[in-house]
């Protein structure tokens, strides 16, 4: 099973080797989707997390007894067809590409079973034609 989260570590928990602790002790894989961590801030990340649905309970209650809020991430991107003026400025950072131009028209395409949420399509939309729905 997977389960996509999104974790904010205090600053006491930036240097905690968290992926190393999910493989070993839940055997559970972390697929880290963006991060943004600093040392001595509070870090942020957004992980993919899968194995036994028993065993990903188990981490992410463990993860929460170490002060790290953990969110289950149900954030879908939105595009605003009356805004977006196809320009395709986000497909360039779609490491999915779940945002692509059509060939023939140039018309922005979004591929929603393809996008993995990392929204840095966001910040790169000239005419703020992007956001999510959370």
């Amino acid at each position: 099973m997977k389960k996509r989260v999104t974790l904010i570590f205090p600053k006491r928990a930036i240097q905690m080797p968290v992926a190393y602790r999910l493989a070993r002790d839940f055997n559970v894989a972390a697929n880290i989707i963006r991060a943004q961590v600093a040392p001595n801030q509070v870090g942020k990340l957004v992980v993919e997390l899968s194995g036994d649905i028993d065993a990903l309970d188990a981490a992410i209650e463990w993860m929460r007894s170490q002060d790290i809020t953990v969110s289950l991430a149900s954030r879908e991107i939105l595009i605003d067809e009356d805004v977006c003026v196809h320009c395709g400025l986000c497909t360039g950072v779609c490491p999915t590409e779940a945002l692509t131009l059509e060939p023939q028209t140039f018309k922005l395409m979004f591929t929603r079973s393809r996008c993995i949420v990392c929204e840095q399509c966001i910040p790169t939309c000239p005419v703020q034609a992007i956001s999510t729905n959370l």
